[in-house]
């Protein structure tokens, strides 16, 4: 079988989660910062990113950071040209860790129209694309989000998420669409209703044999995505924890049968630098715990 379809294979029907680790320079000063080093511990940005790295690094190479529970990650730009042990690291996660690679492909947002915020436009996507084919990456993600419960704003992201995802299929990858829910919104539960609609509809007219995920916030409706989560065109749906706590993302996880986790925050939550590798593996080991127990 080749590295390809067992990696399909392992995201259509494996049991556990997918690792968000693709903090972008945007967010990587918080990420950081709940990690215990804080902006006056590095100076200029590739101090920043060194660290951030240092911080994958850590986790990638845990003992529980594998497949048994972790199935997938997603990487951010940066981290799919730099090495751990002197491998490249999507060819670590899969070679060693079995752990299937996807990448961060957005170049964040636009500012708010219509209740939404639609996807920068992504110059050079075409080479990135074949570039992360070449090191061995299966699929992407990319990020826009949703504020507020707009129908024009909706329609207008699941279009946009839609047309990145051909370009993504076309270079031989499987894109997660990701149009994300503001947890903080007035209007969440009527936004997701529209939402799972137009993201229906698309799907239907996807071509036979084309796959693609979707990660999509926790919905208010418990199994709001099942239907999705069957569709034909549909190899898995994440959801990711958008500000949530490991443990109130993981309890609303447990009441969508068909989703599992695609988590960040709730994945790093509590782990700190000063630990001890003993103290941070088993930090590391309890949310991946909570998670995978969620996500199955």
């Amino acid at each position: 079988m080749s590295d390809h379809n067992a990696m399909r294979e392992q995201m259509q029907s494996g049991a556990g989660f997918v690792a968000a680790l693709d903090q972008s320079g945007g967010s990587t000063p918080k990420a950081l910062s709940l990690y215990g080093v804080e902006p006056s511990d590095y100076s200029g940005d590739a101090e920043m990113f060194a660290a951030m790295h240092d911080m994958r690094a850590r986790i990638i190479l845990a003992d529980d950071f594998t497949s048994t529970k972790v199935i997938g990650a997603i990487l951010f730009e940066r981290t799919m040209h730099d090495t751990i042990n002197d491998k490249p690291v999507a060819e670590l996660l899969w070679q060693d860790r079995g752990i299937v690679p996807f990448l961060k492909i957005d170049k964040g947002l636009e500012d708010q129209a219509d209740g939404v915020q639609l996807l920068k436009p992504m110059p050079g996507l075409e080479e990135l694309l074949a570039d992360a084919k070449s090191k061995g990456i299966f699929g992407t993600k990319e990020r826009s989000v949703i504020n507020e419960a707009n129908a024009k704003g909706v329609a207008d992201i699941v279009a946009q998420q839609f047309d990145v995802a051909r370009t993504v299929i076309a270079a031989g990858l499987v894109p997660i669409l990701e149009p994300e829910v503001n947890i903080h919104s007035e209007t969440k539960a009527e936004a997701e209703n529209m939402l799972e609609a137009e993201i229906e509809k698309h799907l239907d007219m996807l071509e036979e044999g084309v796959d693609v995920m979707l990660k999509l916030t926790l919905p208010n409706k418990p199994g709001l995505y099942d239907g999705l989560a069957a569709h034909p065109r549909v190899l898995r749906v994440v959801a990711l924890s958008g500000g949530y706590s490991t443990d109130v993302a993981s309890e609303k996880l447990s009441h969508n049968k068909h989703m599992i986790a695609s988590f960040s925050r709730a994945l790093t939550e509590g782990l700190n630098v000063k630990m001890s590798d003993a103290e941070f593996g088993a930090a590391l080991g309890g949310n991946i715990d909570k998670i995978y127990r969620a996500s199955i």
